[in-house]
C-alpha cells in the first residue's frame, strides 16, 4: 500500500516581508532563499514524512532547479526514476511571506504544463494504493490518471489547487476532494450548490468526500452520511505555505494506511499544522510519529 502523486514540481524563491505587498506596491525585504516546491512534490515529501511509500511522477527541465528538485526527493526517500525531462525550464515560484505568516504566490507553470499520463507506469497504479492529484498540471493528464486509479481499485485524492473550473468527469473520478474556503465558494458558484452547504451538496451530489479546510479553524469533512469537524492543532505559525499540501500528504498517507476518514482527517490537521513552524514549504513537515501524537490530541465532532 502507498501513495502516488502525480503533480508539480516547482523551485520556489521566498521573500520575507513584513507585509504583502498592495497591487502596484513594492515592498522590500532583506533576504531571500531558494527551495524545491510545488503543489505535487510538496504532498509526495509530506506523505513520506508521514510514513507512506511513495512514488513522485512530474516533469522538469534540464537544468539546476531540476538537480535541486531530485536532491530534496533523495533525501527524504522519494524515488526519482518517474521524473521526467522535458524541453522546457523547471516551474519556478516566487512567494511573497509576511510577518503574520501569510503568503501571496507567482507561479511560471514551466515543465509542469508537459507532463504526461504516459509518465506513470502501469506498476504505480494499484488497487490499494492512493493517487493524490492537484491542478497545477493539466487537468486532461490528471483526469486520466484518476480514472485509471479508480479502474484499478485504488482511491483518489485530488486538491483542487489553484481553483480552476473543473468539468464534471473530475469530480466523478474522485473519491476525496479537498479544498479551502475560497475553493469550495468558487465550486458552489460553478455548480450552482448552495452556498452554505457546498461541501455537503457536492458530496451527496458526486458520492465522494468532500474536505474543506479552514485555516485557524480546522477543517470539515462532508459525506453523504454526514459531517464533521476537526479543530486546528496550535503550533506557533511561521509560514502557512504549503500547509494545504502538507494536510494533503499526510491525509492521503493515513488512506494508504487503511485509517478511516476520520482519522485521516485528524492526521491531516495535525501534517497541515506542523508544516507552518518554519519559513518555506517543505522546511517542517511533521514526522509520522509527530503527526499521530498532534492528532491525538484533536476531537472530532459531528455536526448536526
Amino acid at each position: 500500500m502507498g501513495v502516488v502523486v502525480f503533480g508539480s514540481i516547482n523551485v520556489d524563491l521566498l521573500f520575507p516581508v513584513r507585509s504583502l505587498p498592495q497591487p502596484g506596491q513594492t515592498v522590500l525585504g532583506e533576504h531571500y532563499r531558494v527551495a524545491p516546491g510545488g503543489k505535487g512534490m510538496n504532498q509526495a515529501l509530506a506523505a513520506r514524512w508521514a510514513g507512506a511509500e511513495v512514488r513522485m511522477i512530474g516533469a522538469v527541465g534540464d537544468d539546476r532547479f531540476a538537480d535541486l528538485a531530485r536532491d530534496r526527493l533523495v533525501r527524504v526517500g522519494v524515488p526519482t526514476q518517474d521524473l521526467i525531462t522535458v524541453d522546457a525550464p523547471t516551474a519556478c515560484a516566487a512567494i511573497a511571506v509576511a510577518e503574520d505568516g501569510e503568503n501571496s504566490i507567482v507561479v511560471a507553470s514551466g515543465a509542469n504544463r508537459l507532463l504526461k499520463a504516459a509518465a506513470v507506469p502501469p506498476s504505480a497504479v494499484t488497487p490499494d494504493g492512493v493517487t493524490l492529484l492537484q491542478l497545477e498540471v493539466p487537468m486532461a493528464e490528471s483526469l486520466a490518471i484518476a480514472q485509471r486509479t479508480r479502474a484499478a481499485g485504488g482511491r483518489v485524492v485530488w486538491s483542487l489547487a489553484p481553483f480552476a473550473v473543473v468539468p464534471h468527469d473530475v469530480l466523478a473520478a474522485a473519491d476525496v476532494l479537498v479544498l479551502n474556503a475560497p475553493e469550495v465558494a468558487a465550486l458552489a458558484s460553478h455548480f450552482g450548490l448552495s452556498a452554505a452547504r457546498a461541501a455537503s451538496e457536492a458530496a451527496e451530489r458526486w458520492n465522494l468526500a468532500v474536505v474543506s479546510t479552514l485555516g485557524a479553524t480546522g477543517a470539515v469533512l462532508a459525506t453523504p452520511d454526514g459531517q464533521w469537524h476537526c479543530p486546528a492543532a496550535i503550533v506557533d505559525v511561521v509560514d502557512t505555505t504549503g500547509a494545504g499540501d502538507a494536510f494533503a500528504g499526510a491525509f492521503g498517507a493515513a488512506l494508504a494506511a487503511r485509517k478511516p476518514l476520520i482519522e485521516a482527517l485528524r492526521d491531516g490537521c495535525a501534517g497541515g499544522a506542523l508544516a507552518c513552524r518554519a519559513l518555506g514549504a517543505q522546511e517542517s513537515h511533521g514526522t509520522e510519529a509527530e503527526i499521530s501524537a498532534l492528532a491525538a490530541t484533536l476531537t472530532v465532532e459531528a455536526l448536526g
